[in-house]
């Protein structure tokens, strides 16, 4: 069931959290802890973290500041030839629980370290005042341990489906993204065009800023981005101000052949305004999209 699980259902069913939550209580003791080293058998496959049944336990190995409410956690495989076995597009389910709360809390996470990377899993976490599992996790130090006890599948993606794809993303929400187009670019057979669009609200908010610079002198025909900041600074001047606007979205996207996808992950009204409704086509739509060709992480 785990495997089966989908970031967008747990997002759209809220209720879901705590049925997989009660569920998990039970299986607790059945958690697979990779705390100490484990012997494998003679196998010419790679060891793979997750993707089975069961809860995984991982010791945290490293902590990052990012910025004011962001910090990067590397997170350890005991077997430093291990991968996470998780397929592009995926996130993992983390399972907590906070000093004084009645129930354990579950959010998903995008990694945003490479996917065929071995050794270790790497989490980008925004803390939000209020937000039960961020700040039980901005609160863990190296060696504290965290628990992940699902895989969520992303969307299905295959290698030149479309001829290029555009990602729209607003803060935090950069991390399934930049996953995309890392799994995009990393692979030499995969030649699908990039287009990003990164709405934020101030320029420390650029998360993961560096590693797409360094995307696009690599790549400098198949990958472009767009910054746009909604509260700039005076010492900000060189980047576009204001929100991702249909303005701004119809400069960048020139047409929506059939070939083409759209992603899109960020706030909640950010996400709304852009996908629509059954009453109303959103920008997206209102730019020639159809339904089946944008996918909200």
């Amino acid at each position: 069931m785990a495997s089966r699980l989908s970031w967008q259902s747990l997002r759209a069913r809220p209720a879901l959290f705590s049925t997989v939550a009660v569920a998990g209580i039970g299986a607790y003791y059945g958690t697979r802890s990779f705390l100490l080293p484990m012997g494998h058998a003679e196998s010419p496959e790679v060891p793979k973290i997750f993707g089975g049944f069961g809860f995984t336990t991982l010791r945290l190995q490293d902590v990052k500041v990012v910025n004011h409410n962001t910090k990067r956690l590397v997170f350890e495989f005991p077997d430093q030839d291990a991968k996470s076995g998780l397929s592009l597009t995926s996130a993992l389910l983390t399972y907590s629980w906070p000093k004084g709360q009645w129930f354990p809390v579950l959010r998903p996470y995008t990694p945003i370290s490479d996917l065929n990377q071995t050794g270790s899993v790497e989490l980008m976490v925004k803390h939000y005042p209020n937000g039960k599992a961020s700040s039980h996790l901005h609160s863990l130090a190296p060696g504290d341990t965290l628990t992940f006890a699902a895989t969520l599948k992303g969307f299905p993606w295959i290698p030149n489906k479309y001829s290029q794809v555009y990602l729209i993303a607003g803060g935090a929400g950069i991390t399934p993204i930049y996953q995309l187009i890392q799994g995009i670019l990393n692979n030499p057979n995969d030649q699908t065009k990039i287009n990003l669009v990164f709405g934020v609200n101030t320029k420390q908010d650029l998360l993961l800023r560096e590693e797409l610079e360094e995307y696009k002198n690599r790549f400098p025909g198949r990958f472009n981005y767009i910054y746009t900041v909604s509260h700039p600074k005076e010492e900000d001047s060189s980047l576009r101000k204001g929100y991702v606007t249909e303005e701004l979205l119809r400069d960048v996207m020139r047409g929506a052949d059939k070939d083409t996808h759209v992603f899109v992950c960020g706030p909640p009204g950010m996400e709304n305004a852009l996908v629509g409704s059954r009453r109303s086509p959103g920008v997206l739509g209102r730019l020639g999209f159809s339904k089946d060709q944008i996918y909200k992480f």
